[in-house]
């Protein structure tokens, strides 16, 4: 099982009593104003060897441009990670300054900052915090950590189907990009996936709110119903070995700050009791771990980048933390990006994926019971369901899988790869329970190029070419694919294994830009997303397919989403 998780009591003298530590009344209203401070010190998560706590500090006497909170611990606890503040330890005292953003304190207002500290033993509660050198009052709201293995207030079973009965979260940034487009409107009410993909990201940046506040959104959205709301972690050290276009922030080796700087602070938001009644779905980290099995070692289709992931083993430790740290968290459900069918589905991929992804799912202190299942086809355009040919017929004396289309894969879309590797899955070692998601976001390839019905028979090219939904010129094409279209709207449970169609990646979000466009994101240029390339071997050297004018990944394409609605299948009314 996952270690234990544990949560906050609610009631001080509790935790005053569990540590011996008598802690500070509140007075009463009348004599707040000549408190210089209140400190509200809240562990949110605890395990056996280690905490995140969050701390809020009200100033209640001159306004400061600068601050400092200080604190000792009477045990062994050591702070090893902070964010919105600078924490620093020295022996048992430890000072938290402010960063350069959050200096500003004005008189009755507040700050918050976090951090996550290791421990062995009891974890008492700190019994003094002073600002600036004056001693602060300690809110009565302070909480404390249940003892390892008691189930505090917020634990709870996690549903098989987080999206059965439920409302998905519609993301406003996405939404009011989309209505502002013509014809917009029509699916601008839809879900999409929140994309956590840079540490910037936690806190928001230009245009986009950060993870509290569209936690916040989500908690007005969901009314008195259930309510999933769908995040993307995807920041992992060497990001994307084998596409320049959604390279990262990180460097191959920066493990550790991957842990510190951007998985902790997650996990502390997701942790906080505030948003206990949310059920969040994480995709985690899409591309990675197939790159490793695809792109390394003596294949044409390997990298460098690629071969140095495999051999630090970045991508595993990265993979298996985010899925330790978030999957302690109650309300969380965490689901690990698996490729696609024209990436995983060939024979020699298949399986060794499988077990890749146990690997991941047991390192780092995650186990199996981490993961609730797994997601396919995301950001990608590979069809849910091809009805005009399949791998067991033969035409003209040939098999289906002889064809330069199918090229030998056991898979021809996504619904039946999908359902087969939850089998494959399972009997790698994860649980029969998994589901399986499936983002349908640009796979509709609707239009009037959409085949009405299979293809002539003179060859088995002719035939499948001629039947094929999916138009791309090669499987492995995937940047800002031309002649892409919207396909299933998102909808809880609509096959045997399938907890969701999803639309993970948002409608009209660039895939990568065509060109080189200097950036401060992290974010190289693919010559996959240059209409004018003419291949690799991970696309058999073809043309690339690319929309012409694309912006950087993750930038609005408005020609992109305009070609999605036209090309929509099932068709916008």
């Amino acid at each position: 099982m996952s270690r234990s998780r544990t949560a906050m009591l609610a009631a001080l003298a509790l935790v005053a009593g569990a540590s011996g530590t008598a802690l500070a009344m509140v007075p009463d209203a009348g004599s707040i104003a000549a408190i210089p401070c209140t400190v509200d010190y809240q562990v949110q998560n605890q395990w056996s060897t280690g905490f995140t706590a969050n701390v809020t500090v009200t100033n209640n006497s001159a306004a400061k441009s600068s601050w400092a909170v200080k604190w000792s611990y009477g045990g062994n606890q050591q702070v090893t990670s902070g964010w919105n503040a600078k924490v620093t330890q020295a022996g048992t005292a430890v000072t938290a300054a402010n960063e350069t953003y959050n200096g500003s304190l004005p008189t009755g207002g507040s700050v918050s900052f976090g951090f996550q500290a290791s421990y062995s033993g009891s974890n008492a509660l700190p019994a003094t915090f002073t600002l600036d050198g004056v001693t602060c009052n300690v809110d009565s709201g302070t909480g404390g950590p249940t003892g390892p293995g008691t189930p505090g207030p917020g634990t709870g079973t996690k549903v098989d189907n987080p999206y059965a009965g439920a409302k998905v979260y519609v993301n406003p940034d996405w939404a009011a990009k989309a209505a502002a487009e013509t014809g917009g409107s029509r699916i601008s009410n839809q879900p999409t996936g929140v994309w956590m993909d840079r540490i910037a990201a936690i806190n928001g940046t230009t245009g986009a709110r950060g993870l509290r506040a569209h936690l916040d959104t989500a908690l007005t959205q969901k009314g008195s119903g259930e309510l999933v709301v769908q995040l993307v972690i995807y920041d992992l050290p060497g990001r994307d070995c084998a596409a320049l276009a959604s390279n990262g922030e990180l460097g191959p080796t920066e493990i550790d700050k991957y842990k510190t700087q951007f998985i902790d602070p997650i996990a502390a938001i997701l942790a906080d009791p505030k948003y206990a009644s949310l059920r969040i779905v994480n995709t985690i980290e899409i591309d990675s771990l197939p790159n490793l099995i695809t792109n390394t070692g003596s294949r044409a289709t390997a990298t460098p980048q690629c071969d140095t992931m495999k051999a630090n083993g970045n991508y595993v430790k990265g993979v298996g933390y985010a899925l330790n740290k978030l999957g302690d968290i109650p309300n969380v459900y965490n689901y690990i990006d698996a490729g696609h069918h024209g990436w995983l589905g060939w024979d020699d991929n298949f399986a060794p994926s499988a077990q890749l992804f146990a690997q991941a799912a047991t390192a780092e202190g995650a186990t199996v019971d981490d993961v609730h299942g797994f997601i396919t086809n995301t950001a990608n355009y590979s069809a849910l369901k091809e009805n005009n040919f399949s791998i067991n017929e033969t035409i003209a004396g040939k098999s289906v899988r002889e064809s330069k289309w199918v090229d030998w894969n056991r898979y021809t879309d996504e619904l039946s790869y999908a359902q087969a590797f939850r089998t494959q899955l399972v009997s790698a070692g994860f649980r029969s329970t998994i589901g399986m998601l499936i983002d349908t976001s640009r796979n509709g390839w609707g239009g009037s190029a959409r085949p009405a019905g299979p293809g002539a028979q003179t060859s088995v090219d002719t035939y499948v070419d001629g039947g094929r939904y999916d138009r791309r010129i090669h499987v492995g094409n995937w940047c800002n694919q031309s002649g892409a279209g919207l396909g299933e709207r998102p909808k809880a449970a609509p096959a045997a294994g399938i907890d969701a169609y999803v639309w993970m990646k948002p409608p009209g979000e660039s895939d990568g830009s065509s060109s080189a466009i200097p950036n401060d994101e992290g974010k190289g240029f693919d010559r996959m997303c240059d209409p004018t390339y003419t291949g690799n071997p991970r696309n058999n050297n073809n043309m690339s397919g690319a929309l012409g004018n694309a912006p950087l990944s993750g930038h609005w394409f408005s020609a992109q989403f305009q070609q999605l609605m036209q090309n929509a299948y099932p068709p916008l009314s």
